[in-house]
């Protein structure tokens, strides 16, 4: 015996409670199914099978009160029954046996709502990894065919059974039958008196529940109507696409409508954007608003077609044609030499993770003048493969190691939209406060007395790093704490520090290399003053060696270690005598660092 996606002469109509809030808060708690009540209806005949009430266990017994005075339950009654995953097998063998009784092969649920299907059932099976039988992906929602059919009644949304059954005339005193029983009674009337003999009304057109999120591009010239997104934040930073539909499991996400927020460095920076198929299932999106996604709660907010199509909207012909195959799962490499060939990345992958299309799976990730960037994205053709490839994360090519992760189509169009979009010469903000008093003390030497933190929290300032520190801190130079800030002045993850000795730094790289800061593990490496420069200037240093800046002319560097507060970058360089042109890159760590190509 099946549920039925399409026309079905029988109905299972179905209603629940949770052990939080229920009605219209039904599932915004996130707390678990207690209730399920059910009965069997035959349309053409009006026969109906045994009515069933099935308690539910939930992991946590503990109720709300107005769930105790709502439902009548308590603890010591729950605690006699079943997990929810036995309760769904005694539902279909009992559901079973009445469509046979009733002569009838098929159904498909009728519910009060669309929240106990989409809110409660889909993101509780998620989380308790139980595979849902197929006929939790279609239901009847009652309101709305119920509106259908009397459009003179109250407007839907403030549609409840009660009403709905004081509109058709039913009379049960609601106080004489168990919670739950006389819900499902007064939904079974309201059903009967809206069939063909009373009402002409035909249940035709069911809601349906998707049942995997599809991955696609998505062009900047879409209308992406502005009532149908939202912007998750607080997400772990190694969440992909399909974690986050996970996390909004029984609704229904538009094909590519994951978009993964990048912060200016190109690392994810916990927020993502994501756009629905309707404007009611972003109402229901906003509804989860702090559930957790394993011990993080996800903040859930409103956010506009624009901001979608400013992370997600592509209009590269070269990315479209990469994205088009369907079906692919899409890994980013980070940290690639640049000398790095297509076939060196095939190389590295090798053949337990084949690329597909071979060379045509790769799209290597350039600034506009053509340089590479480090970043490359790799299709492969199914979920083994790319297992496959995750499990090279930090593996060595060359003489660099090579960061692995999931990646989507939104942000595959967002780096590459970073990238090209991004000026030669950005413009300095006004003005920033520097974060370390002068003077500036930055030695340029080989001793390798100094130490790099990678990968800091973004809200992390010096008394974080200092209690990060811990004991080492007696051991830091005076002004020794150098806070790296992006281009829009903002914190880049990166810190600098100086010791007093060679020795000391190599303790400090010993003892905190990837020790945790608030939620992230922090990378610390010992470098030279000359080393610590170097980076600053575009090259890249790790525990493999030093890597040079993608300029290959030959530069210095140069500290402006004061200006006015409010100059910028033409007033700096005046100061020094410099032309724009002669600009290959620059920092700004409350001074100003820049890379000078002598002309």
């Amino acid at each position: 015996m099946t549920a039925s996606s399409s026309h079905s002469d029988c109905l299972v109509v179905l209603f629940g409670a949770s052990a939080g809030g229920n009605g219209a808060k039904l599932g915004s708690d996130e707390r678990e199914l207690i209730l399920l009540v059910w009965q069997v209806v035959d349309l053409p005949s009006k026969k109906v099978g045994t009515l069933h009430k099935c308690l539910v266990k939930a992991d946590n017994l503990e109720l709300s009160e107005p769930c105790r005075e709502l439902t009548g339950l308590t603890p010591e009654s729950l605690a006699k029954a079943e997990p929810l995953d036995r309760v769904l097998q005694q539902f279909s063998q009992l559901v079973s046996n009445d469509l046979k009784v009733l002569g009838s092969s098929s159904y498909i649920f009728c519910t009060d709502g669309q929240l106990l299907i989409r809110q409660v059932l889909h993101p509780e099976a998620s989380k308790k990894n139980l595979l849902l039988s197929d006929c939790f992906y279609s239901f009847y929602d009652l309101r709305k065919e119920f509106h259908d059919c009397y459009p003179s009644s109250a407007p839907m949304k403030d549609q409840t059974i009660q009403s709905m059954a004081e509109y058709i005339g039913y009379g049960i005193d609601e106080s004489e039958e168990d919670f739950g029983v006389w819900q499902v009674k007064a939904m079974v009337a309201i059903v009967f008196s809206m069939l063909p003999d009373t009402c002409s009304h035909r249940f035709t057109t069911p809601e349906t529940v998707k049942y995997k999120y599809e991955t696609g591009p998505c062009s900047k010239s879409e209308a992406v109507d502005n009532e149908t997104v939202i912007r998750a934040r607080g997400l772990p930073w190694q969440s992909s696409d399909q974690d986050i539909a996970r996390f909004f499991k029984g609704l229904n996400i538009a094909k590519g409508g994951v978009a993964l927020c990048l912060n200016a460095q190109g690392r994810r920076n916990g927020e993502a954007l994501v756009r629905f198929v309707s404007s009611e299932q972003r109402d229901l999106a906003l509804e989860r608003h702090k559930h957790h996604m394993g011990s993080r709660y996800i903040e859930v907010y409103k956010a506009t077609g624009e901001e979608f199509l400013k992370i997600a909207g592509g209009t590269s012909n070269e990315v479209a044609q990469f994205l088009s195959k369907e079906n692919q799962v899409i890994i980013r490499m980070r940290g690639l030499p640049f000398t790095a060939t297509p076939e060196d990345v095939l190389g590295f992958l090798g053949p337990e993770c084949p690329v597909t299309g071979g060379k045509e799976g790769l799209l290597f990730v350039k600034y506009p003048d053509g340089r590479p960037t480090g970043d490359a994205f790799v299709l492969f053709a199914c979920e083994d493969y790319a297992q496959n490839a995750l499990k090279k994360h930090k593996e060595i090519l060359g003489k660099r190691y090579i960061e692995l992760f999931r990646s989507t189509a939104a942000e595959v169009q967002q780096v590459l939209n970073r990238y090209m979009s991004a000026p030669l010469i950005a413009t300095l903000p006004t003005p920033i406060v520097p974060v370390i008093p002068p003077p500036y003390t930055i030695a340029a030497g080989s001793v390798r007395d100094c130490v790099r933190l990678r990968g800091l929290p973004y809200t992390a300032g010096i008394d974080d790093i200092l209690e990060f520190m811990g004991d080492a801190t007696g051991d830091i130079k005076p002004h020794g704490v150098h806070m790296v800030l992006n281009q829009q002045g903002r914190p880049s993850g990166d810190a600098f520090i100086q010791m007093k000795s060679s020795d000391r730094a190599f303790l400090v790289a010993q003892k905190c290399h990837k020790k945790m800061m608030k939620d992230r593990y922090v990378e610390v490496f010992q470098c030279s003053g000359e080393e610590m420069n170097f980076v600053l200037m575009g090259g890249t240093l790790n525990r493999s060696g030093l890597s040079p800046p993608p300029c290959k002319l030959p530069c210095n560097h140069l500290f402006c270690q004061s200006r006015p507060t409010n100059a910028g970058i033409s007033e700096v360089l005046s100061i020094q005598g410099c032309k724009s042109s002669m600009i290959l890159s620059f920092r700004w760590d409350g001074i100003i660092l820049l890379a000078i190509h002598y002309e």
